[in-house]
């Protein structure tokens, strides 16, 4: 047996694991940027076919058998309509997915500064905060429903 292959002693100093070599930012910014091309390009469709129109989209299913509307009705007009610059219109057709588009855009500028700063992107929101966005959905839904809900209606 030579020196090589003997074992090291307990009390002797151990090497620490090199660290990895930095990811490039190109490489981290990747999949925001292809989410990015993603939404732009599903933005572009629904700005230039007008949900306005019959025969484009499919029609809620839910409001289509039971004359109810989800929370997304009116979704695709509001999109439409804030792509057009119409803010007014979009949050007459759907003030929550108004909304909903303006929290994802945070989530995704977050996602970016956090991401060229070689952070941990991980959003977790937590139990009581998807319960609170569960309850909102429902409150929205129950809302737009009722008659004084009118307001509401896409």
């Amino acid at each position: 047996m030579n020196a090589d292959s003997r074992p090291a002693p307990p009390w002797a100093p151990r090497s620490l694991p090199r660290p990895a070599p930095p990811v490039p930012v190109r490489r981290r910014l990747a999949v925001a940027a292809g989410l990015l091309a993603a939404a732009a390009g599903a933005l572009a469709y629904v700005g230039v076919v007008d949900p306005n129109e019959p025969g484009h989209y499919p029609a809620c299913p839910l409001y289509r058998f039971t004359g109810l509307y989800c929370p997304g009705c009116g979704g695709l007009r509001g999109v439409h309509a804030l792509v057009h610059g119409d803010l007014l219109t979009a949050l007459r057709d759907n003030a929550l997915g108004v909304a909903a588009c303006l929290g994802l855009a945070v989530l995704w500028a977050v996602w970016v500064v956090r991401a060229a700063r070689g952070l941990p992107v991980r959003i977790d929101p937590g139990p009581a905060r998807l319960w609170a966005l569960g309850a909102l959905l429902l409150a929205f839904t129950v809302v737009r429903n009722l008659p004084f809900g009118g307001w509401l209606h896409p």
